[in-house]
C-alpha cells in the first residue's frame, strides 16, 4: 500500500508542476524512520529503490530519539543533538541535495 500511495503522491506533484507551478522541482524520495535492524526496513528500501531508481536519496534518516525529541524543544536535531545519528544523517542529506542542484 505504501508504494501505491507514494506513486500517487509523485503523480500529484507532477500534475502540480505541469498545471500550476512549472518552476517547482521534485527533489527526490527520502527514506525516514529507517531501522536497519528490521528486515521490513530492508525490504521496503529495496522495493522503493528498485521501483523509483535514482530519485531515491542515498541518505536515509534513521529512527533516532534525538530526531523525535528536538521539535518538542523547539530546535532542529542539528542544534539539539549535533553528534546524534539523526543529525549526522541530515547533514549528509544536505550534502546530497547540494550535489543534485
Amino acid at each position: 500500500f505504501a508504494m501505491e500511495g507514494l506513486t500517487q503522491m509523485i503523480e500529484v506533484i507532477r500534475q502540480v508542476i505541469s498545471r500550476s507551478n512549472s518552476r517547482l522541482e521534485f527533489g527526490g524520495i527520502l527514506l525516514t524512520m529507517y531501522d536497519a535492524a528490521l528486515e521490513l526496513t530492508a525490504e521496503v528500501d529495496r522495493e522503493v529503490r528498485d521501483f523509483f531508481g535514482d530519485i531515491v536519496f542515498s541518505t536515509v534518516i534513521p529512527r533516532d530519539a534525538a530526531v523525535s525529541e528536538a521539535p518538542s524543544h523547539g530546535r532542529s536535531v542539528i542544534d539539539y543533538a549535533p553528534r546524534s545519528r539523526g543529525a549526522r544523517a541530515y547533514v549528509e542529506l544536505c550534502q546530497e541535495v547540494l550535489e543534485r542542484v
